[in-house]
């Protein structure tokens, strides 16, 4: 039953990566258009972000409840440690969905709206960034319990180089999955090449912030190189990411937009696999040598029993009614 729980565990990320990335990537979008474009950018990416938006942070809860049951020391150790960024992210997490509120539904149109909007953005590139250094402080050997210093102790084991380096690959994927998304809900030639030409930009991005993590990587002496390409699974999950680049760009040039967002959901998958895969199923990697890990550091048999039958009858509950939401608001914008 474990390994169910730990499956569940790693889908409820992947799916707030993937749906909750492009969530938070819709604002990050906005912010970094043109004014001139800006109110027509929003209108693209509420279309795209409606369907889901709502419920992207269910993900997130199921991630905590399954660590808080299933790995209570695990989580412990992640809400004492990075207590600081965790507090940042759910204050941005919801800043940001009250924003998208009244900016939306706010029955009086007045000034009061450039203060949503501008909550929106910045609460949508900060939360994202703040969820970059919360992952990167788990695996970067900077949490250390032996720490006798509140600096070491709550600050430097999320702010450093490389954790502001992965916040920063943590955005541009975001805005990069916004992008992509948004495209097939746009209406006439304008928007699609509007939406085409925030891809491709995206990609620059994502790209270069991910060189940015490996040469932080490398000067924080992390073996993040050794992580990734040391083992065929890891170059696997690089080369098969790349080749969906790559088949994203030609589908854009011939302007077959259906396969890309299954496409970019792919490479959200494969980047998680190249990055967690060889310290597995250590998820966090602590400055004194220890490690945590999702099979030693384990609730009761008994509880991880029940919390694997929770989940496996949940799903049957969740999936379906979230995939119904889907279509029913594909049918809408028809």
């Amino acid at each position: 039953m474990i390994y169910v729980v730990i499956g569940f565990l790693w889908l409820s990320i992947c799916l707030y990566m993937i749906l909750g990335g492009a969530d938070f990537g819709a604002g990050i979008v906005e912010f970094f258009t043109h004014k001139k474009a800006r109110h027509k950018t929003e209108q693209i990416m509420y279309e795209s972000i409606a369907p889901v938006w709502e419920a992207n942070h269910m993900w997130l809860i199921i991630a905590i409840v399954i660590l808080f049951v299933g790995f209570p020391e695990i989580y412990t150790t992640l809400s004492v440690y990075l207590h600081i960024p965790l507090v940042l992210m759910l204050v941005g997490i919801i800043a940001r969905g009250t924003a998208f509120t009244f900016r939306h539904y706010d029955a009086v149109k007045d000034n009061w709206q450039t203060l949503y909007t501008q909550v929106f953005y910045f609460s949508s590139l900060l939360t994202p960034f703040f969820l970059g250094l919360i992952a990167a402080a788990t695996v970067s050997h900077a949490i250390n319990p032996d720490a006798d210093n509140f600096l070491d102790l709550y600050i430097f084991s999320w702010l450093n180089w490389f954790g502001i380096s992965v916040g920063l690959f943590t955005v541009s994927i975001c805005a990069y999955l916004a992008s992509i998304f948004a495209l097939r809900e746009t209406t006439d030639r304008l928007e699609l090449n509007l939406m085409i030409r925030k891809s491709k930009q995206t990609m620059i991005f994502v790209v270069v912030t991910g060189i940015l993590v490996f040469f932080t990587a490398h000067i924080s002496d992390i073996p993040l190189l050794r992580w990734v390409f040391s083992k065929p699974l890891g170059i696997a999950a690089t080369t098969l990411a790349t080749i969906a680049l790559g088949i994203i760009l030609y589908c854009l040039k011939i302007r077959k937009l259906l396969p890309v967002r299954v496409l970019a959901g792919f490479q959200m998958i494969m980047i998680l696999v190249a990055a967690t895969y060889q310290h597995n199923p250590d998820i966090i990697l602590l400055g004194n040598g220890n490690h945590l890990s999702l099979v030693e550091h384990v609730a009761a048999p008994k509880t991880i029993s029940a919390l694997a039958w929770a989940l496996m009858l949940g799903s049957f509950f969740i999936l379906p009614f979230l995939f119904y939401l889907m279509f029913s608001f594909s049918k809408l914008r028809k």
